[in-house]
């Protein structure tokens, strides 16, 4: 259960989609309603993506957040109701999301950083394939893949791209991560692997120059890497709030019986 005050201070936030800016109207109309930097909780209203923005917007001041759907598949969401809306603030589930750190170098020799709570993928930039030498914990794993990339994913993650590239569905309290190839060509029967939460994966691009590629953090793209790096953040903790009947565990868990 959620360890929110009995009568917490609400901030609610919207999408730029006309019925996501609507609900808010109506519940700021029905609720009390604070500024961002003073809330216990985080109210917001949209899509996925815009709950993947405010847990990036919140990591500096990590209140909760209770996402309601005004969006389009809405999966880290919960249903919009205006009504009942505190008892189901006290009543819901946390959910505790470790993001994942890129550290990316580029051709020039710069580089760059950026968290991701989904996945960080490695994607061609042209027609032609993308070649990496795969490596874990400093040891070299996979020799050379030919692809159309490659991707590291969170638990929290794993039913998004990486699911739709064939990539397992990982429980959330597994402790592990995904590495799913995109695509792949070379070899061509390998589907990637399940890895310790811990491991620290390091992607080589080969023939960067001929081949390039491109890697990205959620919504965070560097162009033309060279070497990318990606390991977990235990020490950054954003929290999603579920609804009780509905928690986000359950809805992976449900998604592996899904035709």
């Amino acid at each position: 259960m959620s360890t929110l005050p009995s009568s917490p201070r609400i901030a609610f936030v919207a999408s730029d989609r006309p019925d996501a800016l609507a609900a808010r109207d109506a519940l700021v109309t029905r609720y009390d309603s604070v500024a961002l930097k003073d809330a216990d909780v985080v109210v917001a209203l949209g899509g996925d993506g815009f709950m993947l923005e405010m847990l990036h917007a919140r990591i500096e001041q990590p209140a909760p957040v209770f996402g309601m759907n005004r969006g389009s598949v809405g999966f880290l969401m919960n249903e919009y109701v205006e009504d009942g809306l505190l008892e189901r603030l006290s009543r819901a589930v946390s959910t505790i999301i470790h993001p994942l750190e890129m550290r990316a170098w580029t051709s020039e020799d710069q580089m760059q950083s950026g968290l991701a709570i989904n996945e960080v993928s490695l994607l061609r930039q042209t027609r032609q394939s993308a070649k990496l030498r795969i490596l874990v914990d400093g040891r070299v794993r996979l020799d050379e893949l030919s692809c159309d990339g490659a991707l590291v994913a969170t638990p929290a993650g794993s039913t998004a791209y990486n699911l739709s590239a064939h990539g397992p569905i990982i429980p959330l309290n597994s402790r592990m991560l995904a590495l799913t190839p995109i695509s792949a060509f070379r070899p061509r029967r390998w589907r990637g692997a399940l890895l310790p939460h811990d491991s620290e994966v390091c992607f080589e691009i080969l023939e960067a120059d001929k081949r390039p590629v491109s890697a990205v953090a959620d919504n965070f793209e560097v162009r033309r890497v060279r070497k990318v790096e990606v390991r977990e953040r235990r020490d950054i903790t954003l929290t999603m709030l579920f609804d009780a009947d509905r928690s986000f565990e359950e809805r992976v868990l449900a998604e592996q019986f899904t035709a």
